[in-house]
């Protein structure tokens, strides 16, 4: 599902011409005000995907104002060819076979048993309710 525009064109952002697509005329106003310049946006014959935007201002000549070819824009609008045209596909490679699963070693009665010591040795430290409220209650009461 490609999103569809009514207008487009270019403006000039850091001295360089990037196409610009929008739904609204009123985007110039934007554009200005985050600091570009030489905007030119025309609105389409109708709405279309950023490929048939590309295509249409290319066929109109859009680069071109009074016989005279603007450069910049005609390269931005080749770099947005080239960034929209279709890439080849990469070549599927063929699946690797997957290697023989190792056999587990079976763990020996030794290690299970030195697990299950190291386990028991590990006592967790806890306190009874009747040690931790003596201690609440031994300690001062801070002044508020």
């Amino acid at each position: 599902m490609s999103k569809s525009f009514t207008h487009a064109g270019v403006s000039r952002l850091n001295g360089e011409f990037k196409v610009r697509f929008c739904n609204d005329a009123l985007r110039v106003k934007v554009l200005a005000k985050n600091g570009h310049t030489d905007i030119d946006i025309i609105q389409l014959r109708e709405a279309m995907s950023k490929e048939d935007t590309i295509a249409y201002l290319m066929a109109i000549d859009f680069a071109t104002r009074d016989g005279v070819t603007n450069k910049e824009v005609q390269a931005a609008l080749e770099a947005e060819v080239d960034k929209r045209s279709e890439k080849p596909a990469k070549a599927v490679k063929a699946p690797k076979a997957k290697a023989a699963p190792k056999a587990k070693k079976a763990p020996s009665m030794d290690a299970i048993k030195a697990k299950v010591a190291a386990a028991k040795k590990a006592p967790v430290a806890t306190k009874s309710k009747a040690q931790i409220t003596a201690e609440l209650n031994a300690l001062e009461d801070a002044p508020f």
